[in-house]
């Protein structure tokens, strides 16, 4: 039989609905970097120190993503966001309320950490299930949310701390996050089948079951591959660079002169141009490949972090930022389509889950190492030099990368 075709596809409301979702965990999350400083400064930590309960957020989401994925490929998505949209809501209302380190460590890492497990795997898993062609397009239209949500947030962030200081402001942080997250997990759903539906692009309901049941590897098949351990290094080199330069690029851009409003647009920047990246490579990844576009997404990446070594005023900055928002944007959409297309989608919250897991620990690494390098010698060039190289190390990996050799074999 053929399964019916409504006049709106309901696979595009799920990737609205997914889209909105990491707009709001997204765009409250990289608002880091604007309270970076005040936080610090309030109570005269060290960036090391401030930036270590990014980090520990970072491992803790990562850990998490492991069960997320698994539990997105069980029950379905909406449980496990609903859930996530609570932890990360109390996370930041608490925030209002530190004292003392730990407090930060507490409600930042570990709090806000656990609600952002739920971000990035069940949604772009999820949205992965629901088309069979334009999954790239999809992908991309829902991985534009964090674009978006950046470009919101770090304006509106640095004006409500201007405005109100930074306890007020997550007090509205921690609303937002916690209302809008829990009201769009109600709209996701787990698969089409779910609905009586086809996959977009799909042609037969028997075929689209045979699909998700049988077409693609298990988790324990897939950790055998050498193709998942390359993915996981190339990842954890694009998620160092890329949490390095969230936690440290606005406090970096005050350090050498530019205003703090100035320097919040930065993170504007790397969100608005994100949407053209997520969306331009994720258009190139329905016709290359994901492997093609991670190497030239990299690419690009490398270069931005070479540029900003010479970074020194606001233009040099914000021409720092598109180019390293379009790199940005693209990588992220590619990783959960390489999956995609190299293991299935039997256990594609699962698997994409564990890489990137190993990919929160370059971030992790990447936000403490710079923190600690500035300490040191009070300077971010070395730590951003670093990134430089990290991520030319990604690209010559994924050029290794190639199609696994028979699915579920």
């Amino acid at each position: 039989m053929e399964a019916r075709k409504p006049r709106l596809f309901y696979g595009w409301i799920v990737v609205i609905a997914a889209g909105c979702v990491i707009l709001i965990m997204y765009g409250t999350l990289l608002t880091f970097g604007i309270f970076f400083k005040p936080v610090a400064t309030e109570f005269g930590w060290s960036r090391a120190m401030t930036a270590g309960a990014f980090s520990v957020g970072i491992v803790v989401r990562g850990s998490l993503n492991i069960l997320t994925g698994r539990l997105t490929d069980k029950y379905g998505p909406r449980i496990v966001i609903t859930a996530c949209g609570f932890l990360l809501g109390a996370g930041y209302l608490l925030m209002s309320q530190i004292s003392s380190i730990w407090q930060l460590y507490l409600f930042y890492g570990i709090l806000v950490g656990l609600g952002m497990s739920g971000a990035w795997i069940p949604q772009l898993s999820t949205v992965a299930r629901w088309f069979k062609k334009r999954r790239g397009l999809a992908t991309g239209m829902a991985a534009s949310g964090e674009g978006i949500g950046i470009l919101i947030m770090a304006p509106a962030a640095g004006w409500l701390i201007s405005a109100q200081g930074w306890r007020s402001s997550y007090i509205a942080v921690g609303i937002i996050a916690l209302v809008l997250v829990v009201a769009a997990a109600q709209f996701l759903r787990r698969d089409p089948s779910q609905m009586g539906l086809l996959p977009y692009g799909g042609t037969q309901l028997e075929e689209q079951k045979a699909n998700l049941n049988s077409g693609g590897f298990s988790l324990k098949q897939a950790i055998h591959t050498r193709e998942f351990w390359l993915l996981c290094a190339v990842y954890f080199c694009f998620l160092f660079c890329l949490n390095t330069i969230i936690a440290h690029i606005v406090i970096h851009a005050i350090g050498v002169g530019i205003s703090a409003i100035s320097a919040a647009n930065i993170l504007a920047i790397i969100g608005g141009i994100s949407i053209i990246g997520r969306l331009a490579i994720g258009v190139f990844a329905d016709r290359a490949g994901g492997k093609w576009a991670i190497i030239i997404g990299l690419t690009i990446l490398t270069m931005a972090l070479l540029w900003l070594q010479l970074a020194s005023v606001v233009w040099m900055f914000y021409l720092f930022a598109a180019i390293f928002g379009f790199a940005f944007g693209g990588l992220l959409v590619s990783f959960p389509l390489i999956t995609a297309e190299r293991f299935g989608l039997t256990s594609h919250g699962a698997i994409f889950g564990i890489t990137s897991f190993s990919a929160t620990m370059g971030g992790a690494l990447g936000a403490v190492l710079a923190g600690r390098i500035f300490d040191i010698t009070g300077s971010y060039q070395l730590g951003f030099l670093i990134c430089a190289a990290v991520s030319a190390i990604g690209f010559i990996l994924a050029f290794f990368s190639r199609p696994t050799h028979k699915m579920g074999a």
